[in-house]
């Protein structure tokens, strides 16, 4: 009925909304709390502690999506049992990225603890070139003119920021923000660029592999995490064996340690469940959004300051966010082949990659 189409849109409308404010919310808060929970004085958790518990907490949240899902327990740990060991080969195939996503998860603490929040928000972007370069070279996709001039002014405003802050001594003050732990600015790009090399080539071989199959996304990641979480204890015993042993698994966590490793779990699963109603447009002013938030909360969080080289720099990363996901402009053909003025811009959503997969 007419009724029913109206209100459906206008529900689609109001989550259209809602959905950038968790978005924004959910980009901003992560970097800021991780920021504040490496920097804090005391005692330090360990990173690889944390690493792990959040693939716990996201495993126990998939399984309790699948349990909403299917009527009864039984029925649920049937459907489970079937999907996780009914193909040991197909569920091995998330063994991949779960290592490539545990490499990218630890580098990340790295990064953030060697830059300043908002300068890890701007460079840290440069997963969107990653992501589209994997696309390419893995999916054979194809990305506009538009979008190769969009990553260039990416890569642009990234380099502005960073040439600042390695640019100067390796001290809280090299970044903009006064903080009382030793940082290397280097180090950090270091870690933050390979993290960004990590997320764009996991995150295209998890879309392949869901493209291949039928499982559902729930059980994929049911799959990855399982996978990250024995991955993640191999690499924390490796680097913090002996001291775990002697310390203990939960050292040092406070509620800022609890709130990080939640909001890495559960932000993921809540952006993938709103995200159906965010279009490229959206979720590029989202991330735009974001990262202006990250810069004003850092002037009052941690005393960050704003030069006109990191403005400069960050505008640049914002405007080729926009650029990148603007809709292109479909232009008609004439009987002799030849183009002919652009035709009017569908009403349905911008224009996606050949391909490309909706987040």
């Amino acid at each position: 009925m007419a009724s029913d189409g109206v209100k459906q849109a206008g529900f689609a409308a109001k989550m259209k909304y809602i959905s950038l404010v968790i978005l924004v919310v959910q980009n901003a808060s992560l970097i800021l709390t991780m920021r504040y929970a490496r920097t804090m004085p005391g005692d330090m958790f360990f990173s690889t502690t944390a690493v792990v518990m959040a693939e716990v907490l996201k495993l126990v949240g998939c399984v309790l999506i699948i349990m909403c899902q299917y009527v009864g327990f039984r029925a649920c740990t049937q459907h489970l049992y079937s999907e996780l060991f009914g193909n040991p080969m197909d569920s091995l195939k998330m063994a991949v990225p779960a290592l490539v996503y545990t490499l990218q998860n630890n580098l990340a603490y790295v990064a953030i603890s060697n830059l300043s929040a908002a300068t890890f928000q701007v460079t840290y972007q440069l997963k969107i070139m990653t992501t589209a370069l994997f696309s390419i070279l893995m999916l054979g996709k194809s990305i506009s003119r538009m979008q190769w001039v969009s990553l260039f002014l990416l890569f642009a405003g990234v380099s502005a920021v960073q040439l600042e802050s390695t640019g100067a001594t390796s001290s809280g003050k090299a970044t903009g923000e006064k903080v009382e732990t030793e940082q290397n600015p280097l180090l950090g790009l270091i870690a933050v660029v390979v993290s960004c090399i990590s997320s764009g080539f996991a995150g295209v071989f998890f879309e392949k592999v869901l493209k291949g199959s039928v499982a559902s996304v729930w059980v994929r990641n049911i799959q990855l995490a399982f996978f990250s979480i024995l991955l993640g204890l191999i690499s924390m015993w490796t680097k913090d064996g002996a001291a775990v042993s002697e310390k203990g698994f939960f050292y040092a966590y406070n509620w800022v340690t609890w709130m990080t490793i939640c909001m890495q779990a559960f932000g993921g699963l809540l952006v993938a469940v709103v995200v159906k109603y965010a279009d490229n447009i959206l979720k590029g002013f989202a991330t735009s959004f974001s990262i202006i938030l990250s810069c004003i909360a850092s002037v009052y969080l941690f005393s960050f300051h704003i030069t006109l080289q990191f403005a400069f720099g960050a505008t640049l990363v914002i405007f080729s966010i926009y650029l990148y996901g603007k809709p292109a402009r479909p232009t008609t053909t004439n009987s002799d082949g030849m183009k002919g003025l652009p035709t009017k811009i569908s009403e349905t959503g911008p224009s996606k990659l050949k391909g490309e997969k909706g987040e």
